[in-house]
């Protein structure tokens, strides 16, 4: 999949958290807090299993750590509120070259879309302020899939709905199981890590790893 011409290019699909978002951090800590409130402790390897994954799968991989009693619901209210009062605080941490990319992709009227494992209404959200919930032509969340990636489905549904082909896609992502949802989507997929590296089995499915989406849009302009 590594010979592309980017005139080919139909639609980009965008990862939201650790992606557009430096809301991963956010996310670790505010799981922390909310699983310690509750009288637990998370461990950092614990919540990298999490990424990419959307609710039901967050609750599964929990409840495998801690037992069948770990009080999710609860746990999930306290995250909700502790990282939207971090949010609410200090704004929306917007990654590098998220606007400039944007702006390219629109001025070359490339389709974008957003693919999250969130959930719609805090999708909705962090993209209203960051002022750029006009600039997608589509938003499909986690809570609006029956399976979360590395299952292809969220992806092959945003390309159907907006009638593009999945060979001229390209998927923005910085999680492994989201590198892996779109390799079996058939699309080209582009890495930028933010709390995982890429371990040597997801190198060998990416299309390219990058840095920042200032290097995507320069890649994009050549």
């Amino acid at each position: 999949m590594n010979n592309f011409n980017a005139k080919e290019l139909e639609l980009v699909i965008f990862d939201m958290d650790g992606l557009m978002f430096d809301t991963e951090r956010v996310s670790y800590l505010s799981f922390t807090e909310a699983v310690k409130f509750n009288g637990y402790d998370l461990d950092e390897e614990t919540f990298r299993k999490t990424l990419g994954a959307n609710l039901k799968k967050v609750e599964k991989i929990y409840r495998e750590r801690f037992g069948e009693n770990f009080p999710f619901e609860a746990v999930i209210q306290k995250k909700f509120s502790c990282a939207a009062d971090y949010i609410q605080e200090k704004g929306v941490p917007i990654k590098e070259g998220l606007y400039e990319l944007l702006d390219f992709l629109c001025e070359h009227k490339i389709k974008k879309a957003v693919a999250t494992s969130s959930n719609r209404e805090v999708t909705l959200t962090l993209l209203k302020m960051a002022g750029i919930d006009h600039k997608f032509e589509y938003v499909l969340c986690g809570d609006e899939i029956k399976k979360s990636k590395p299952d292809p489905g969220i992806f092959l549904r945003v390309a159907e709905k907006l009638n593009c082909h999945a060979d001229r896609c390209i998927v923005l992502e910085d999680s492994e199981i989201g590198i892996l949802a779109a390799h079996r989507a058939g699309m080209r997929a582009i890495m930028i890590p933010d709390m995982v590296k890429a371990n040597e089995e997801t190198k060998k499915i990416i299309f390219k790893e990058m840095k920042n989406l200032l290097e995507v849009k320069q890649y994009f302009n050549e």
